[in-house]
């Protein structure tokens, strides 16, 4: 099986499409493409992009979004990953980066006005498979501001070729010797969105579902689209509603998760209805996937081959072979024998309050097992003029609980100084596509 690999030093270039020209790289229900016909579009595309040096990728179709990358790469522009589309996220990386523009799939309000919108048939011009420098800058990356400002990550294609490396080994025992077709929820423009449905199909011998399902039974019609062995790329949320929505999937070579922690009773209960492994990653938009585990049955993470984790008293340094140079997470870890890992919490989640610890991860799952909690987070609010420590809140989504009865369970499991107040109910958290919550969204929903 043809695959990518790392070297070091990096070779000079790297193609931007691995496989035989007839490779099938991606589908749908009403089309098919190989990598020729691939290439003949991204070549058509790049020659009808405007001049600029960074475009902001908003296409929701997956292979358009492909294409998009792949041209905009191709004319030594750069990529611009915003963390969401949302029209003031969308602004701020445009007034942030020199001749940027904008590129849609499909007419929007909510776009700018200088978006350039790609033709209802994609051009195409045949050619030869380009090749990239390893050292070109082809995408920034940006994270989701789940902890304050959203950070920009720049990314070259020597990197993600190493890291998709990487990931193939991963994962690729789950389908042996046969191309996979990736199914994913998860948006292209998030990094592990970009790892799993970009560069797995582009990079190693994969074919792309080219939609964007969302609700349950637009993932199943989605899997049925597909050849087999197929490989469903989502979140915890996403994973949760599958599970409980009582829908019937095709047969799967596997689920991969990330982008939130996933629950071992969640791991299992996927693993039981849909007769599969789940594999969660573990990574971020800074370092890309350098983990995995398989959750149901173990705590432990496993290092990716060639990474090596290194404890600071403040988190992580994470060094990699797609990594120029280690890089620092927030995230603490207990080292184990076999390159294997425990996370132990963000030394900004401790708390310590009259003398007693605890972590805000700990309590937002003690929060979650509550008898009726659908969903919730605990959060430590910035300290109010005159007091050194902020007050413990959070929000809940329990339509079926009052806050006094769940504050009452919530004594039981928890030690008093650590009880949110205030406790919020909402009808939804403020979650992005990822799943993730944006810090300024919870502050605001506990502002009001």
């Amino acid at each position: 099986m043809p695959v990518v690999h790392s070297a070091s030093p990096l070779p000079a270039r790297y193609p931007l499409v691995v496989g035989d020209r007839k490779r099938l790289l991606a589908m749908a229900a009403d089309f098919q493409v190989d990598v020729a016909g691939f290439v003949a579009h991204v070549r058509g595309v790049a020659a009808l992009l405007p001049p600029g040096e960074h475009a902001i990728n908003l296409c929701e179709d997956r292979y358009r979004f492909l294409v998009t990358f792949c041209a905009v790469a191709l004319r030594g522009q750069v990529n611009l990953l915003p963390s969401s589309r949302a029209p003031a996220v969308v602004d701020d990386v445009l007034q942030r980066y020199a001749r940027s523009y904008c590129v849609a799939d499909r007419a929007a309000d909510a776009l700018p006005e200088a978006c350039f919108l790609l033709p209802e048939t994609l051009p195409s011009l045949p050619g030869e498979v380009p090749q990239l420098p390893a050292e070109q800058l082809v995408a920034i990356g940006f994270t989701s501001g789940s902890t304050g400002v959203p950070g920009a990550n720049p990314k070259r294609w020597g990197s993600f070729v190493a890291s998709t490396a990487q990931n193939l080994k991963a994962l690729c025992d789950l389908w042996g010797q046969q191309q996979p077709s990736v199914v994913a929820t998860v948006p292209s423009q998030h990094m592990y969105g970009m790892e799993m449905s970009v560069l797995l199909p582009l990079l190693a011998p994969a074919t792309l579902q080219a939609g964007k399902p969302f609700f349950p039974q637009d993932v199943a019609l989605a899997l049925r689209d597909v050849p087999a062995p197929r490989l469903l790329v989502t979140t915890p949320v996403h994973l949760k509603a599958l599970v409980e929505s009582g829908v019937e999937l095709p047969p799967l070579v596997g689920i991969v998760t990330a982008t939130a922690p996933l629950s071992q009773p969640l791991a299992q209960a996927a693993e039981q209805r849909f007769s599969t492994e789940v594999r969660e990653m573990f990574g971020s938009t800074e370092t890309c996937i350098f983990a995995r585990r398989r959750t149901a049955s173990e705590e432990a993470w496993q290092v990716l081959p060639g990474v090596q984790l290194e404890p600071q008293p403040d988190g992580t340094l994470v060094h990699a072979p797609h990594l120029a140079m280690p890089v620092m997470l927030a995230d603490l870890v207990e080292l184990l024998p076999d390159n294997r890992f425990l996370l132990r919490g963000r030394r900004a989640d401790l708390l310590e309050i009259a003398g007693k610890r605890a972590s805000l991860g700990d309590l937002t799952r003690k929060l979650q097992s509550v008898d009726g909690v659908v969903d919730a987070l605990v959060v430590q609010l910035p300290p109010e003029p005159g007091h050194a420590v902020g007050r413990i809140a959070a929000l809940v989504v329990a339509p079926q609980r009052e806050d006094a009865e769940i504050l009452r369970d919530l004594r039981r499991l928890m030690d008093p100084v650590f009880l949110p107040r205030p406790l919020r109910k909402v009808d939804a958290l403020p979650r992005n596509e990822t799943g993730k919550l944006p810090r300024d969204a919870v502050l605001a929903l506990l502002r009001h």
